[in-house]
Protein backbone atom coordinates (compact mmCIF):
# COMPACT_ATOMS: atom_id res chain seq x y z
CA UNK A 1 0.00 0.00 0.00
CA UNK A 2 1.17 3.54 -0.74
CA UNK A 3 1.04 6.21 1.95
CA UNK A 4 -0.57 9.48 0.99
CA UNK A 5 1.85 12.36 1.64
CA UNK A 6 -0.24 14.29 4.13
CA UNK A 7 -1.15 14.18 7.80
CA UNK A 8 -4.83 14.37 8.62
CA UNK A 9 -4.52 15.47 12.22
CA UNK A 10 -2.01 15.57 15.03
CA UNK A 11 -1.49 16.76 18.60
CA UNK A 12 -4.87 18.43 18.79
CA UNK A 13 -6.33 14.98 19.40
CA UNK A 14 -4.33 14.39 22.58
CA UNK A 15 -7.15 14.93 25.07
CA UNK A 16 -7.68 12.33 27.79
CA UNK A 17 -11.12 10.82 28.36
CA UNK A 18 -12.48 9.28 31.57
CA UNK A 19 -11.73 5.62 32.14
CA UNK A 20 -14.40 2.98 31.99
CA UNK A 21 -15.39 1.14 35.15
CA UNK A 22 -13.10 -1.64 36.27
CA UNK A 23 -14.34 -5.21 36.13
CA UNK A 24 -15.50 -7.16 39.18
CA UNK A 25 -12.80 -9.85 38.84
CA UNK A 26 -9.96 -7.36 39.36
CA UNK A 27 -8.00 -7.91 42.58
CA UNK A 28 -5.57 -4.98 42.84
CA UNK A 29 -7.13 -1.96 41.16
CA UNK A 30 -4.09 0.29 41.68
CA UNK A 31 -1.81 -2.24 39.99
CA UNK A 32 -4.25 -2.81 37.12
CA UNK A 33 -4.32 0.94 36.44
CA UNK A 34 -0.53 1.14 35.98
CA UNK A 35 0.40 0.85 32.27
CA UNK A 36 4.04 0.14 33.19
CA UNK A 37 3.20 -3.04 35.10
CA UNK A 38 1.25 -5.73 33.23
CA UNK A 39 -0.47 -8.30 35.44
CA UNK A 40 1.67 -10.78 37.35
CA UNK A 41 -0.67 -13.56 36.19
CA UNK A 42 1.03 -13.35 32.77
CA UNK A 43 4.35 -14.63 34.15
CA UNK A 44 3.69 -18.36 33.52
CA UNK A 45 2.00 -17.74 30.15
CA UNK A 46 4.30 -18.43 27.14
CA UNK A 47 2.35 -16.36 24.59
CA UNK A 48 0.09 -13.36 25.20
CA UNK A 49 -1.15 -10.37 23.24
CA UNK A 50 -3.61 -7.54 23.86
CA UNK A 51 -4.83 -5.28 21.03
CA UNK A 52 -7.11 -2.24 21.11
CA UNK A 53 -9.45 -2.81 18.18
CA UNK A 54 -10.34 0.87 17.87
CA UNK A 55 -6.85 1.68 16.65
CA UNK A 56 -5.10 -1.63 16.10
CA UNK A 57 -2.59 -0.65 18.79
CA UNK A 58 -0.78 -3.37 20.67
CA UNK A 59 -1.10 -2.71 24.40
CA UNK A 60 0.84 -5.81 25.52
CA UNK A 61 2.85 -8.43 23.66
CA UNK A 62 4.75 -11.52 24.78
CA UNK A 63 6.11 -13.67 21.96
CA UNK A 64 3.41 -12.43 19.55
CA UNK A 65 5.06 -14.02 16.50
CA UNK A 66 5.91 -17.36 18.07
CA UNK A 67 4.13 -20.23 16.33
CA UNK A 68 1.98 -22.47 18.50
CA UNK A 69 -0.77 -25.04 18.09
CA UNK A 70 -4.20 -23.42 18.48
CA UNK A 71 -6.19 -26.60 19.18
CA UNK A 72 -9.89 -25.65 19.07
CA UNK A 73 -9.16 -21.96 18.49
CA UNK A 74 -8.85 -23.25 14.91
CA UNK A 75 -12.65 -23.25 14.87
CA UNK A 76 -12.65 -19.44 14.75
CA UNK A 77 -11.38 -19.67 11.18
CA UNK A 78 -14.10 -22.20 10.37
CA UNK A 79 -16.65 -19.72 11.74
CA UNK A 80 -15.06 -16.89 9.77
CA UNK A 81 -15.19 -18.83 6.50
CA UNK A 82 -18.84 -19.64 7.14
CA UNK A 83 -19.61 -15.98 7.87
CA UNK A 84 -17.90 -14.96 4.62
CA UNK A 85 -19.92 -17.50 2.63
CA UNK A 86 -23.16 -16.35 4.27
CA UNK A 87 -22.35 -12.72 3.48
CA UNK A 88 -21.74 -13.65 -0.18
CA UNK A 89 -24.98 -15.62 -0.41
CA UNK A 90 -23.10 -18.89 -0.94
CA UNK A 91 -24.26 -20.42 2.34
CA UNK A 92 -27.57 -19.97 4.16
CA UNK A 93 -28.27 -20.36 7.84
CA UNK A 94 -31.45 -22.36 7.17
CA UNK A 95 -29.62 -24.91 4.98
CA UNK A 96 -29.45 -28.40 6.42
CA UNK A 97 -26.82 -31.11 6.17
CA UNK A 98 -26.61 -34.66 7.44
CA UNK A 99 -23.57 -36.38 8.85
CA UNK A 100 -21.91 -38.58 6.24
CA UNK A 101 -20.88 -42.16 6.88
CA UNK A 102 -17.23 -41.09 6.72
CA UNK A 103 -17.76 -38.26 9.22
CA UNK A 104 -19.64 -40.62 11.54
CA UNK A 105 -16.83 -43.17 11.37
CA UNK A 106 -14.12 -40.69 12.33
CA UNK A 107 -15.88 -38.04 14.42
CA UNK A 108 -18.81 -39.57 16.27
CA UNK A 109 -18.29 -38.60 19.95
CA UNK A 110 -14.63 -37.66 19.37
CA UNK A 111 -13.52 -34.87 21.70
CA UNK A 112 -15.93 -31.98 22.11
CA UNK A 113 -19.08 -32.85 20.19
CA UNK A 114 -22.66 -31.88 19.38
CA UNK A 115 -23.58 -35.58 19.32
CA UNK A 116 -24.60 -35.39 15.67
CA UNK A 117 -25.97 -38.60 14.17
CA UNK A 118 -26.87 -40.18 10.85
CA UNK A 119 -30.64 -39.92 11.44
CA UNK A 120 -31.15 -36.17 11.79
CA UNK A 121 -30.50 -33.21 9.51
CA UNK A 122 -28.80 -30.26 11.19
CA UNK A 123 -29.08 -26.64 10.09
CA UNK A 124 -26.15 -24.35 9.42
CA UNK A 125 -27.50 -22.19 12.23
CA UNK A 126 -27.26 -25.05 14.72
CA UNK A 127 -23.85 -26.07 13.44
CA UNK A 128 -22.48 -22.57 13.95
CA UNK A 129 -23.97 -22.39 17.44
CA UNK A 130 -22.38 -25.73 18.30
CA UNK A 131 -19.00 -24.87 16.81
CA UNK A 132 -18.81 -21.45 18.46
CA UNK A 133 -20.08 -22.33 21.92
CA UNK A 134 -19.49 -26.03 22.64
CA UNK A 135 -16.49 -26.50 20.32
CA UNK A 136 -18.16 -29.21 18.25
CA UNK A 137 -15.54 -31.23 16.36
CA UNK A 138 -18.24 -33.18 14.56
CA UNK A 139 -20.05 -29.96 13.66
CA UNK A 140 -16.95 -28.58 11.92
CA UNK A 141 -16.62 -31.68 9.75
CA UNK A 142 -20.32 -31.80 8.83
CA UNK A 143 -20.23 -28.09 7.92
CA UNK A 144 -17.05 -28.53 5.88
CA UNK A 145 -18.41 -31.49 3.90
CA UNK A 146 -21.83 -29.93 3.40
CA UNK A 147 -20.71 -26.45 2.41
CA UNK A 148 -17.52 -27.22 0.46
CA UNK A 149 -17.96 -30.83 -0.63
CA UNK A 150 -15.06 -32.16 1.42
CA UNK A 151 -12.89 -31.35 4.41
CA UNK A 152 -9.94 -30.76 2.07
CA UNK A 153 -11.89 -28.16 0.10
CA UNK A 154 -12.94 -26.42 3.31
CA UNK A 155 -9.39 -26.33 4.66
CA UNK A 156 -8.28 -24.77 1.37
CA UNK A 157 -10.88 -22.03 1.94
CA UNK A 158 -9.56 -21.51 5.47
CA UNK A 159 -6.01 -20.99 4.26
CA UNK A 160 -7.13 -18.73 1.42
CA UNK A 161 -9.08 -16.52 3.85
CA UNK A 162 -6.13 -16.47 6.25
CA UNK A 163 -3.90 -15.12 3.50
CA UNK A 164 -6.52 -12.62 2.37
CA UNK A 165 -6.91 -10.99 5.78
CA UNK A 166 -3.17 -10.86 6.43
CA UNK A 167 -2.45 -13.90 8.60
CA UNK A 168 1.11 -14.24 7.33
CA UNK A 169 2.49 -16.80 9.78
CA UNK A 170 -0.30 -19.37 10.18
CA UNK A 171 -1.56 -22.50 8.45
CA UNK A 172 -4.57 -24.77 8.85
CA UNK A 173 -4.66 -28.53 8.32
CA UNK A 174 -8.04 -29.31 9.86
CA UNK A 175 -11.37 -27.48 10.33
CA UNK A 176 -11.49 -28.17 14.07
CA UNK A 177 -7.93 -28.10 15.42
CA UNK A 178 -7.64 -31.83 16.12
CA UNK A 179 -4.02 -32.99 16.31
CA UNK A 180 -2.52 -33.16 12.81
CA UNK A 181 1.25 -33.59 13.35
CA UNK A 182 1.94 -29.87 13.32
CA UNK A 183 0.20 -28.93 10.08
CA UNK A 184 -1.97 -26.44 11.98
CA UNK A 185 -0.14 -23.56 13.64
CA UNK A 186 -0.81 -19.90 14.37
CA UNK A 187 0.71 -16.89 16.07
CA UNK A 188 -0.91 -14.56 18.57
CA UNK A 189 -0.61 -11.68 16.13
CA UNK A 190 -2.39 -13.66 13.42
CA UNK A 191 -5.16 -14.74 15.80
CA UNK A 192 -5.74 -11.11 16.79
CA UNK A 193 -5.97 -10.30 13.08
CA UNK A 194 -8.58 -13.04 12.67
CA UNK A 195 -10.60 -11.89 15.66
CA UNK A 196 -10.54 -8.31 14.41
CA UNK A 197 -11.62 -9.34 10.90
CA UNK A 198 -14.54 -11.38 12.26
CA UNK A 199 -15.81 -8.57 14.47
CA UNK A 200 -15.32 -5.78 11.95
CA UNK A 201 -16.59 -7.57 8.84
CA UNK A 202 -19.43 -9.57 10.39
CA UNK A 203 -20.64 -7.85 13.56
CA UNK A 204 -24.20 -9.16 13.26
CA UNK A 205 -23.14 -12.76 12.73
CA UNK A 206 -20.54 -12.43 15.48
CA UNK A 207 -23.17 -11.37 18.00
CA UNK A 208 -25.64 -13.97 16.74
CA UNK A 209 -23.34 -16.95 17.17
CA UNK A 210 -20.40 -16.12 19.43
CA UNK A 211 -20.46 -15.73 23.19
CA UNK A 212 -23.49 -17.78 24.28
CA UNK A 213 -23.18 -19.49 27.65
CA UNK A 214 -24.95 -22.62 26.39
CA UNK A 215 -25.92 -24.30 23.13
CA UNK A 216 -28.61 -26.92 22.57
CA UNK A 217 -29.14 -29.43 19.78
CA UNK A 218 -31.45 -32.43 19.66
CA UNK A 219 -32.42 -31.95 23.29
CA UNK A 220 -28.83 -31.87 24.60
CA UNK A 221 -27.69 -28.62 26.26
CA UNK A 222 -23.97 -28.00 26.86
CA UNK A 223 -22.05 -25.15 28.46
CA UNK A 224 -19.45 -22.84 26.96
CA UNK A 225 -15.95 -23.18 28.52
CA UNK A 226 -15.00 -19.54 27.85
CA UNK A 227 -13.05 -18.50 31.01
CA UNK A 228 -14.31 -14.89 31.16
CA UNK A 229 -17.79 -15.06 29.61
CA UNK A 230 -20.36 -14.04 32.21
CA UNK A 231 -17.56 -13.34 34.72
CA UNK A 232 -15.82 -10.28 33.32
CA UNK A 233 -17.51 -7.01 32.43
CA UNK A 234 -18.13 -6.76 28.68
CA UNK A 235 -16.73 -10.20 27.76
CA UNK A 236 -18.49 -11.67 24.70
CA UNK A 237 -16.26 -14.44 23.30
CA UNK A 238 -14.40 -15.73 21.33
CA UNK A 239 -12.96 -19.27 21.65
CA UNK A 240 -10.91 -21.52 23.88
CA UNK A 241 -8.59 -24.32 22.85
CA UNK A 242 -6.95 -27.27 24.59
CA UNK A 243 -5.05 -30.42 23.81
CA UNK A 244 -2.27 -32.04 25.80
CA UNK A 245 0.18 -30.94 23.11
CA UNK A 246 -1.09 -27.38 22.73
CA UNK A 247 -1.88 -26.58 26.36
CA UNK A 248 -4.62 -24.10 27.20
CA UNK A 249 -5.24 -21.24 24.78
CA UNK A 250 -7.80 -18.51 24.34
CA UNK A 251 -8.79 -15.88 21.81
CA UNK A 252 -10.99 -13.45 23.71
CA UNK A 253 -12.76 -10.14 23.35
CA UNK A 254 -14.56 -7.67 25.57
CA UNK A 255 -16.21 -4.31 25.04
CA UNK A 256 -16.77 -1.50 27.55
CA UNK A 257 -18.27 1.89 26.80
CA UNK A 258 -17.88 1.24 23.07
CA UNK A 259 -14.19 0.31 23.36
CA UNK A 260 -13.24 -3.23 22.33
CA UNK A 261 -10.09 -5.16 23.21
CA UNK A 262 -8.99 -8.48 21.69
CA UNK A 263 -6.57 -10.75 23.53
CA UNK A 264 -4.70 -14.00 22.94
CA UNK A 265 -3.36 -16.48 25.50
CA UNK A 266 -1.30 -19.41 24.20
CA UNK A 267 0.31 -22.48 25.72
CA UNK A 268 -0.80 -22.18 29.36
CA UNK A 269 -0.12 -25.26 31.48
CA UNK A 270 -3.34 -25.10 33.49
CA UNK A 271 -6.84 -23.84 32.79
CA UNK A 272 -6.65 -21.81 36.01
CA UNK A 273 -3.58 -19.99 34.68
CA UNK A 274 -5.39 -19.24 31.42
CA UNK A 275 -8.49 -17.93 33.20
CA UNK A 276 -6.58 -15.69 35.62
CA UNK A 277 -4.28 -14.29 32.94
CA UNK A 278 -7.16 -13.63 30.57
CA UNK A 279 -9.21 -11.77 33.18
CA UNK A 280 -6.32 -9.72 34.53
CA UNK A 281 -4.93 -8.82 31.10
CA UNK A 282 -8.31 -7.62 29.88
CA UNK A 283 -8.98 -5.62 33.06
CA UNK A 284 -5.52 -4.08 32.87
CA UNK A 285 -6.05 -3.02 29.25
CA UNK A 286 -9.23 -1.16 30.09
CA UNK A 287 -7.92 0.38 33.32
CA UNK A 288 -4.36 1.33 32.37
CA UNK A 289 -5.06 3.05 29.04
CA UNK A 290 -7.21 6.03 28.13
CA UNK A 291 -9.15 5.89 24.86
CA UNK A 292 -9.87 8.98 22.80
CA UNK A 293 -12.39 8.95 19.95
CA UNK A 294 -11.18 9.70 16.43
CA UNK A 295 -14.03 8.79 14.07
CA UNK A 296 -17.49 7.40 14.68
CA UNK A 297 -18.64 4.43 12.61
CA UNK A 298 -19.85 5.63 9.22
CA UNK A 299 -17.72 8.79 9.21
CA UNK A 300 -16.10 9.81 5.93
CA UNK A 301 -12.39 10.05 6.72
CA UNK A 302 -11.13 11.13 3.30
CA UNK A 303 -11.25 10.11 -0.34
CA UNK A 304 -9.24 8.05 -2.80
CA UNK A 305 -8.61 8.61 -6.48
CA UNK A 306 -10.34 6.22 -8.88
CA UNK A 307 -9.08 5.04 -12.26
CA UNK A 308 -11.49 4.43 -15.15
CA UNK A 309 -14.54 5.09 -13.03
CA UNK A 310 -17.75 7.05 -13.51
CA UNK A 311 -16.47 9.15 -10.59
CA UNK A 312 -12.89 10.34 -10.22
CA UNK A 313 -12.82 9.65 -6.48
CA UNK A 314 -14.57 7.57 -3.86
CA UNK A 315 -15.21 8.52 -0.21
CA UNK A 316 -13.37 6.46 2.39
CA UNK A 317 -15.51 5.57 5.39
CA UNK A 318 -14.69 4.17 8.83
CA UNK A 319 -16.67 0.88 9.09
CA UNK A 320 -16.40 0.96 12.89
CA UNK A 321 -15.64 3.51 15.58
CA UNK A 322 -11.94 4.32 15.68
CA UNK A 323 -10.03 5.71 18.63
CA UNK A 324 -6.51 6.12 19.98
CA UNK A 325 -5.18 4.62 23.22
CA UNK A 326 -2.56 6.19 25.46
CA UNK A 327 -1.15 5.15 28.81
CA UNK A 328 -3.38 6.50 31.52
CA UNK A 329 -2.74 10.18 32.26
CA UNK A 330 -0.40 10.84 29.32
CA UNK A 331 -1.28 13.40 26.64
CA UNK A 332 0.31 11.93 23.55
CA UNK A 333 -0.09 13.44 20.07
CA UNK A 334 -1.93 11.44 17.41
CA UNK A 335 -0.97 11.48 13.73
CA UNK A 336 -3.19 9.97 11.04
CA UNK A 337 -2.51 9.10 7.42
CA UNK A 338 -4.54 7.58 4.60
CA UNK A 339 -2.90 4.58 2.93
CA UNK A 340 -4.00 2.84 -0.27
CA UNK A 341 -2.72 1.43 -3.55
CA UNK A 342 -3.96 3.97 -5.99
CA UNK A 343 -5.57 5.11 -8.00
CA UNK A 344 -8.19 2.47 -7.23
CA UNK A 345 -9.41 0.65 -10.36
CA UNK A 346 -13.15 0.73 -11.04
CA UNK A 347 -15.57 -0.90 -10.52
CA UNK A 348 -15.75 -0.43 -6.75
CA UNK A 349 -18.55 -1.67 -4.53
CA UNK A 350 -19.79 0.28 -1.55
CA UNK A 351 -18.47 -1.40 1.59
CA UNK A 352 -15.37 -2.91 -0.04
CA UNK A 353 -12.21 -2.53 2.06
CA UNK A 354 -10.09 -0.38 -0.25
CA UNK A 355 -7.79 1.62 2.03
CA UNK A 356 -6.41 1.90 5.54
CA UNK A 357 -6.15 4.56 8.19
CA UNK A 358 -2.70 4.62 9.75
CA UNK A 359 -2.75 5.72 13.38
CA UNK A 360 0.37 6.69 15.29
CA UNK A 361 0.18 7.64 18.95
CA UNK A 362 3.22 9.43 20.37
CA UNK A 363 6.40 7.61 19.41
CA UNK A 364 4.64 4.25 19.17
CA UNK A 365 4.60 2.08 16.09
CA UNK A 366 2.01 3.10 13.48
CA UNK A 367 -0.97 0.76 13.23
CA UNK A 368 -3.54 0.40 10.46
CA UNK A 369 -7.29 -0.10 10.51
CA UNK A 370 -9.46 -0.65 7.41
CA UNK A 371 -11.45 1.96 5.51
CA UNK A 372 -14.24 1.01 3.12
CA UNK A 373 -15.65 2.59 0.00
CA UNK A 374 -18.55 4.90 0.84
CA UNK A 375 -20.21 4.57 -2.58
CA UNK A 376 -20.42 2.38 -5.65
CA UNK A 377 -18.25 3.50 -8.54
CA UNK A 378 -19.07 1.88 -11.87
CA UNK A 379 -16.50 1.43 -14.59
CA UNK A 380 -16.69 4.33 -17.00
CA UNK A 381 -17.51 4.01 -20.67
CA UNK A 382 -15.02 5.17 -23.33
CA UNK A 383 -16.39 8.74 -23.46
CA UNK A 384 -16.29 9.17 -19.67
CA UNK A 385 -12.77 7.76 -19.51
CA UNK A 386 -11.68 10.30 -22.12
CA UNK A 387 -13.24 13.16 -20.13
CA UNK A 388 -11.63 11.92 -16.93
CA UNK A 389 -8.27 11.75 -18.65
CA UNK A 390 -8.60 15.31 -19.93
CA UNK A 391 -9.68 16.52 -16.51
CA UNK A 392 -6.65 14.83 -14.99
CA UNK A 393 -4.35 16.63 -17.42
CA UNK A 394 -5.94 19.97 -16.62
CA UNK A 395 -5.75 19.44 -12.85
Amino acid sequence: MKSLPFILTSAALAVALPLSASAPLAVDQAALADPRNPPAALAPIPVALLVDLGSGQTLYAKEPDRRFMPASITKVMTLYVAFELIARGQLHEAQTFRMSAEAWKHWHSVGSTMFLDREHDVSVHDLLMGIANVSANDGCVVLAEGAAGSVANWVALMNAEARRIGMTNSHYGTPNGWMDEGQTYVTARDLATLGAAMIRRHPDLYHRYVGHETATWNGITQHNHDPILGKLEGADGIKTGFTNQAGYGFLGSAIRNGRRLVMVIGGADRHQDRARAAADLMDWGFAAFDSRPLFAAGTTVGSARVQDGEARSVPLVAPAAYSAASPRGLRQPVALRLVYDGPLPAPIRKGDAVAALEIRVGQGAPERVPLVAGADVARAGPWRRLLNGLAGLVS
